[in-house]
């Protein structure tokens, strides 16, 4: 029999019928039942058909950096494995780690049994094979012990490699494994270095297999698997030692692209293999029919996560070469790609730049029917996935609205040239001219959620400030984001290039991006709470947006009650789904005993609004009373509050607020002067509605989105939140000389010379 390469000998029979097989797709719920295949990334579209797979466990998973058990880790892990035994996987494991255990008991139970003088001579090492005599029962119960819990039965399958050579074993090794499966019990795999015929266990690699990950690859051919899975303590291969900032994470291994090019960091800290033991078992396995997935063994979910498809971790497949669109350093190259995109469309001329903006308006208007079809698909698919109608809403593409942002590009064409505009002229000494000239930030990533139009309005602004763009949409927009993408980068001169503004289709890739701090300049999310704060929580990149829209209107004793009624309308009805929309309507007490609270809440029942109260309007108005004050509805509902007077609106404003949009309603001007200048948001409005917090409204022709922090921008966004500024010395021979004979005159000059 001819070995596999790097040396692993593997005696299965090399016959096609004989090869590893999927043995059919099946759907779960809680793992790949609502996932879409049809649109993955081909390097992981095969788990669609995973029914049989291998896991292996590696040492420095099992233990912790001291050699004990990591029980939190284990325990993880053997959730995830009861979770697909449950759905119907066939789950196989293989485990390391009883060397380590064995070794941490047995120097346990030497400092027990030492004398105060056997302790001050030297200690040698422990035999491996007592180790693993001791450590092997110990492992095995404790997880029997963690299954039992879980109501799953394991079963302990100690194995040599010489028994491999032996064609019975094989056969009788397969029937076993397969009777345990069909009874739903996990088989856990072990190598048997009690009597391993090595004489070092971490120094012999000769035989069939001399690892658990070689293990691992032969028990994947030899049991027909779909797939194998090999946790690490790393998030998968990267091109050099993880701990180097410059290695990069390789999502997939193309073995005539990476086989020179990887440098390998030091092997495990206690198992005898490491990442260099795993490709090696990893190439061997996949080049003879078995995908592979290398991923972190301490993430609680990487299991699932694999079989749902996520690009995660380092996917080992023969078709590998074949999948020629995939890129390993893709965000890298895309951002690198935006950023001298965006330094040639600095050179063209203002007039240049206005016809892009021009071109691309009518470009939205040519095939509004086809940007129509995809929208709706995105829109029937969000619908038949039960999608609240906040988000249908905000995803939907009705004709007026690619109307409107067609005016809003066109608008943004004949604005002022923003780029390369003096800001300021100093003389610093005689004929020493200094200039403050603004600039592009230079490559903004945008993250944002549903709303397609969004899209638009972000590259328009992008183009019109000279800036590079890297572009993430929500899933459940993924076709309006790539047909108006299309449209976008149709219009690009071959001076400037469509990769100036990317679209990032895979979520996967957003971590990749984060860590380009080198490369992207500045990321503005746009959707929940949830995803700003674990951008901030991921990226060293300066970070702009609002996490969340809690937007007051705040109704004073003196406010017109009809225009207060019209206003809290509009505010809460005009675009529910909108961050700028009111959540919560306080009113001043008066208002609950002359009838003004009751018109108010009467129109807005009127308009289908469900109503929540705070403690005081719950109780006067009988309705529910809300959980939280810091809820953004975003949908036909609110919280109505009643408060003393408007320093106490004030003070809910701050405390529960977003610090995004607020308006007061009062015929009293040093009432609205207090809360307009005490108020600590970005927009605050007096008698109108919330709703005019906007680009296009405010005049900047669109907007990025609104920023709730106080550095750099704040408000909406336009233009002006995507540049900086840089400094121009013009001089005649000047030199600084310690200052000696310098006259410093520092005079204000005109912006035109």
């Amino acid at each position: 029999m001819e070995p596999l390469q790097n040396g692993l000998n593997l005696f299965v029979s090399n016959k096609p019928s004989e090869l590893p097989h999927s043995n059919g797709s099946i759907h779960l719920n809680s793992v790949s039942e609502t996932k879409d295949f049809s649109d993955m990334d081909p390097s992981r579209a095969f788990v669609n058909k995973v029914k049989r797979l291998i896991v292996k466990v590696g040492t420095a998973v099992v233990t912790r950096s001291d050699g004990r058990l990591a029980l939190g880790r284990l325990g993880a892990l053997c959730e995830q494995l009861k979770e697909l035994n449950t759905q119907g996987y066939e789950v196989i494991l293989v485990t390391s780690g009883a060397v380590g255990v064995g070794r941490q008991r047995l120097r346990y139970r030497r400092l027990a049994n030492s004398s105060f003088s056997d302790l001050q001579k030297p200690q040698g090492e422990l035999d491996g094979k007592a180790c693993a005599a001791v450590g092997q029962s110990s492992l095995m119960a404790l997880y029997d012990t963690m299954f039992s819990q879980l109501d799953v039965t394991s079963s302990q399958l100690l194995v040599n490699d010489g028994f491999f050579r032996d064609v019975g074993f094989r056969k009788q090794l397969s029937d076993t494994v397969n009777s345990l499966l069909d009874l739903r019990v996990i088989p856990i795999f072990n190598e048997n270095d009690a009597v391993s015929t090595r004489k070092a266990p971490y120094e012999d690699s000769s035989g069939i297999f001399w690892d658990n990950d070689s293990l691992a690859g032969l028990l994947a051919l030899e049991l027909k698997a779909d797939l194998l899975v090999l946790l690490s303590d790393v998030e998968g291969l990267y091109s050099g030692p993880p701990s180097d900032p410059n290695s990069k994470l390789i999502h997939t291994y193309v073995k005539e692209k990476h086989q020179a090019e990887i440098t390998f960091g030091d092997k495990s800290r206690l198992g005898r293999g490491g990442m260099t033991a795993k490709v090696n078992a990893a190439v061997c396995a996949a080049y003879a029919g078995i995908p592979v997935i290398i991923t972190s063994g301490y993430a609680t979910n990487n299991i699932i996560r694999v079989l749902q498809g996520e690009k995660i971790g380092t996917v080992f497949h023969k078709d590998a070469h074949l999948w020629t669109n995939i890129k390993e350093v893709s965000a890298h190259e895309m951002a690198v790609a935006a950023r001298d995109g965006s330094r040639r469309l600095q050179v063209l001329k203002s007039e240049e730049r206005r016809k892009i903006l021009l071109a691309m308006a009518d470009a939205l208007e040519k095939n509004e029917n086809m940007i129509r079809l995809e929208n709706q698909a995105d829109v029937a698919d969000a619908e038949e996935a039960g999608y609240e109608k906040s988000l249908i809403s905000r995803l939907t593409l009705k004709p007026e609205k690619i109307s409107s942002l067609a005016k809003s590009v066109r608008m943004l064409a004949d604005m002022e040239e923003p780029v390369g505009q003096i800001l300021k002229r100093t003389e610093l000494v005689d004929k020493l001219i200094l200039e403050k000239i603004s600039c592009p930030l230079g490559v903004v990533l945008v993250i944002f959620e549903s709303r397609p139009d969004a899209l638009v309005q972000i590259a328009a602004l992008a183009i019109r400030s000279g800036n590079g763009l890297l572009l993430k949409g929500g899933k459940e927009a993924r076709r309006s984001n790539a047909v108006l993408h299309k449209v976008i980068t149709s219009v690009m001169p071959k001076t400037v290039g469509d990769k100036l503004i990317g679209l990032v289709t895979s979520r996967e890739e957003i971590p990749d991006l984060l860590k380009l701090d080198d490369v992207i300049d500045l990321v503005v999310p746009r959707g929940s709470n949830k995803l700003v704060s674990q951008i901030k929580d991921s990226t060293k990149i300066p970070v702009l947006g609002h996490a969340d829209g809690i937007c007051h209107v705040y109704v004073d004793k003196s406010a017109d009650i009809d225009m207060a009624k019209q206003i809290v309308r509009d505010a809460k009805t005009d675009y529910p789904a909108a961050c700028n929309a009111m959540e919560t309507l306080l009113v001043h007490k008066n208002l609950s005993s002359n009838g003004g609270l009751d018109q108010l809440v009467l129109e807005l029942q009127r308009e289908g609004v469900q109503l929540y109260g705070g403690p005081r309007a719950s109780a006067f108005l009988n309705i529910a009373e809300t959980s939280s004050f810091h809820h953004e509805y975003s949908s036909l509902a609110c919280t109505v509050e009643i408060v003393e007077d408007v320093f106490a609106a004030i003070d809910h404003i701050n405390h529960h607020g977003s610090a995004h949009t607020e308006c007061i309603v009062t015929e009293d001007r040093e009432v609205a002067e207090t809360f307009l200048s005490q108020v600590d948001s970005a927009a605050v409005l007096h008698n109108a509605s919330t709703r005019f917090c906007d680009g296009a409204r405010f005049g900047l022709g669109a907007e990025v989105g609104i920023s709730t922090s106080r550095i750099h921008a704040r408000g909406p966004v336009g233009v002006e939140g995507l540049l900086t500024n840089r400094w121009i010395l013009r001089g005649s021979g000047q030199v600084v000389d310690g200052d000696r004979g310098v006259n410093y005159t520092h005079k204000e000059l005109p912006l035109k010379a």
